[in-house]
């Protein structure tokens, strides 16, 4: 009996830690992202590389909040499950959490052709913050993880080009204001999982685009793609041109051959198909092919390396298998962003499914026999074939709603009253985050709120700051402005509206945090270490209860405070807001590190060395930061212990 392709609704038990609250800071500064080339290596670059390496790379998360409100103390969670399924393949979506693809299941042979990960461990890897590792993901926005990572999509069921059912996702991306769509379906009898991805540019100007389909694989694969040579991209931010398979007398496509973290960015010459293709030993494994659209192709290790072996622990359960990563996106490297023109879009049809193959013997040879065998299950024309058709359902609009995502895109269409066929941003998803931005649109004037609490999210974009600069100037209103207009690189408006907001403004500690954001970035960290504490004051005597809203408020802006202390020299002052902090912030593990530092900088080495000797676990420590090298080095001449090594590239000499 043939099994039609259906889509049900399911749930997914995982030993989890919740992505917490959100930072109440607005994100005046972006977190540290490692894909920062050295400036000498741009010239070594092709022309339409380095120009798209030089195209706007994000330099503020604004509006998006930083999420850092996790730990590492994991329960099982229930969350929604979306199932696509026909006789040959099953494949799990999470809607709630990026419309992650978590397995994909190939029926007739049992196998799991993705890495499943038993775990849900936010880490700190996404441009925001919060990401989790496994499955694959839809990465949208700007060089790094989505902000989207740990944040539901819009889901539904949509007719399929082929008669069947097809699984809508679709969310508003907010770094560059663009909506996307993500349509898979199991075409009937099918070995391969199709997306359509569709990008679109509402806007009457070009808008920098981005985009990787990244898919974590078990790492004891040969990695195939069809490409003699590669970009590498190490954490030591070095761009350079190697050979493939082998450079340095090693064949790095086999993952675990590298010791250290590192990207390879093939280089598929033009009118290659696009494909990548992670094998075992016995040949058996995943493939991923696309229209020509999606031109990149990469594979990222995290090597044999003890920083790479603790990230690998950090991120799931020791003593489960490792995982890499085989990607595909719309640029050559990801350190690049393409331009949409205005009121345009971008589509592209991905292939997701088995492949056996002979994975051994010389390059060139094992291309080309995976490469025929590709042809011969998926043809390169009926890939073509099969874009042009799901092009002319794009618009289609959805028959059930299966998830509900955020309220954003809502307000965006209710400005424009545009119209998006095929994702429906109904005005009944708006919500109390939307509230008052809803109200400045109705009436041309933000509203005060009725009890005092962290002012909430800034938008930023241009039609919004525009409406708050006509709006009346409430204190709340001129700070809002303010972060509007630090966005938009106008630092000397921003700092006068943070100004005047002070003159009125019930809560100061806003306010005075970004004026002291503003003094660092200027040089004056005297002034700005000042106003740190001054807004710690502030904040204290403010404080409600110790509800996550305002317990969260006070971590973030006592972390960012101790810094700015201990930079000018002053642990007295950082300890006092050390202390003045909530027992269990007290206890996190940031904060012990931040106690270590402030331990440090009183001289008292021993008992900073005690603090490690204890142990503390950084919930939020991000990728590539060095601090816990850093502050061991002062307190010890040991090794760094293993607890503590997640060093990705090798120590400078």
């Amino acid at each position: 009996m043939v099994i039609v392709t259906t889509i049900r609704r399911d749930v997914v038990t995982l030993p989890a830690a919740l992505p917490g609250p959100d930072n109440p800071l607005p994100p005046l500064r972006p977190l540290d992202e490692m894909h920062r080339i050295d400036e000498r290596d741009r010239e070594n670059l092709p022309a339409d590389m380095a120009r798209q390496i030089g195209h706007a790379p994000l330099h503020s998360l604004l509006p998006v909040p930083v999420r850092d409100g996790y730990g590492r103390a994991r329960e099982p969670l229930r969350t929604d499950a979306l199932i696509l399924e026909n006789d040959r393949l099953r494949a799990t979506v999470l809607p709630a959490l990026g419309g992650r693809i978590a397995s994909l299941l190939h029926k007739p042979t049992g196998r799991e052709l993705l890495y499943r990960n038993p775990v849900l461990q936010p880490a700190n890897f996404a441009l925001n913050g919060a990401w989790y590792s496994g499955g694959i993901e839809w990465n949208i926005g700007a060089t790094g993880h989505t902000t989207l990572s740990c944040s539901p999509l819009h889901a539904a069921r949509v007719p399929a080009p082929d008669g069947g059912e097809m699984l809508r996702l679709w969310e508003w991306e907010r770094l560059r204001d663009l909506p996307f769509q993500i349509d898979l379906w199991l075409p009937e009898g099918s070995d391969f999982l199709y997306v359509g991805v569709r990008v679109r540019n509402p806007h009457e100007h070009p808008v920098p685009t981005y985009w990787w389909s990244n898919i974590a694989v078990p790492e004891e694969r040969r990695v195939l793609a069809p490409a003699a040579a590669a970009w590498h991209f190490g954490y030591e931010r070095r761009l350079s041109r190697v050979p493939v398979p082998a450079y340095d007398g090693t064949d790095r496509t086999y993952p675990l051959h590298s010791t250290f973290a590192a990207d390879y960015f093939y280089d598929v010459p033009d009118g290659r198909r696009r494909w990548i293709a992670a094998l075992d030993g016995d040949g058996h494994g995943l493939v991923q092919t696309s229209t020509d659209e999606l031109r990149g192709r990469k594979l990222f290790v995290w090597g044999t390396g003890p920083g790479g072996r603790r990230w690998q622990e950090w991120l799931t359960e020791p003593g489960t298998e490792g995982y890499c990563e085989i990607q595909a996106g719309l640029a050559r490297t990801q350190l690049e962003h393409v331009s949409l023109a205005a009121e345009s879009e971008v589509s592209w049809l991905e292939a997701y499914g088995p492949l056996s193959a002979p994975p051994e013997g010389e390059w060139d040879a094992v291309l080309d026999g995976a490469e025929q065998r590709l042809e011969t299950v998926l043809p390169r024309a009926a890939v073509e074939a099969a874009h042009a058709a799901w092009k002319a359902h794009a618009d289609t609009e959805p028959e059930e709603i299966l998830a509900t995502g955020s309220g954003w895109g809502a307000l965006e269409v209710l400005r424009t009253d545009r119209k998006l066929p095929g994702t429906p941003f109904d005005e009944h998803t708006l919500g109390d985050e939307q509230a008052p931005w809803r109200e400045l649109l109705r009436t041309g004037s933000l509203p005060e709120p009725r009890r005092v609490r962290p002012p909430g999210a800034t938008l930023v974009a241009p039609h919004w700051r525009d409406m708050l600069e006509t709006a009346p100037a409430t204190p709340l209103t001129e700070y809002h402005l303010g972060v509007a207009q630090w966005h938009a690189d106008d630092r000397a408006q921003a700092v006068r509206s943070w100004e005047r907001a002070l003159e009125l403004a019930p809560s100061l500690w806003p306010s005075l945090r970004c004026l002291a954001v503003a003094d660092q970035e200027s040089g004056n960290h005297e002034r700005a270490a000042d106003r740190y504490a001054e807004a710690f004051d502030d904040l204290c005597r403010e404080r409600r209860d110790s509800g996550e809203s305002w317990t969260a408020a006070m971590a973030a802006l006592g972390r960012e405070a101790v810094g700015a202390l201990l930079a000018v020299r002053r642990p007295a002052g950082a300890r006092a807001v050390w202390e003045r902090l909530l027992p269990e912030t007290r206890e996190r593990g940031r904060f012990r590190l931040l106690e270590a530092e402030i331990l440090c900088a009183e001289g008292r080495r021993e008992e900073a060395r005690a603090v490690f000797d204890a142990g503390f676990e950084v919930d939020d420590l991000r990728e590539g930061d060095e601090t816990l090298g850093r502050v061991w080095a002062r307190v010890s001449d040991a090794p760094l212990p293993a607890r503590y090594d997640f060093r990705m590239r090798p120590s400078a000499p």
